[in-house]
């Protein structure tokens, strides 16, 4: 049997490669789930309410179904091997780590904490997953 040390290695750092977009991936479908069940509690609290301004709640609809669309595209680039998403991902979890710090101001803990660790295990795995061989 002919075994080619160089070969082993480039598998080997491809199947790295290939473990950390899929965790990645599996972080960015999770975001993106929460921001869509954000936007159905959205939904239900808007026709719950005794008022609606509808411009606004459509904006805000808007804006969070094309955030978890623009999230899931992100993962599943990285599901297939693609990089595109990376920058995006990246910048989606500062912004969330920013939103973070108004939830402690706010003294939701219950909201800030969950967010704080999903959006800072997001960005760090994104940050670790960047391709050598491009």
């Amino acid at each position: 049997m002919n075994h080619d040390p160089a070969k082993a290695a480039k598998a080997a750092k491809a199947a790295k490669a290939a473990k950390a977009r899929a965790l990645v991936a599996s972080l960015l479908f999770v975001e993106a789930s929460v921001v869509f069940a954000l936007a159905g509690w959205l939904v239900v609290l808007t026709f719950t309410s005794d008022s609606l301004a509808f411009l606004p709640f459509l904006g805000v609809l808007l804006f969070a179904l094309l955030g978890a669309a623009g999230l899931a595209a992100c993962a599943r680039g990285y599901r297939r091997g693609k990089y595109f998403g990376r920058s995006p991902a990246v910048l989606a979890n500062l912004i969330a780590l920013g939103v973070v710090s108004y939830q402690v101001e706010a003294h939701l803990w219950f909201v800030a904490i969950p967010l704080a660790a999903l959006a800072g295990t997001t960005l760090i795995a994104a940050l670790r997953a960047i391709p050598t061989d491009l």
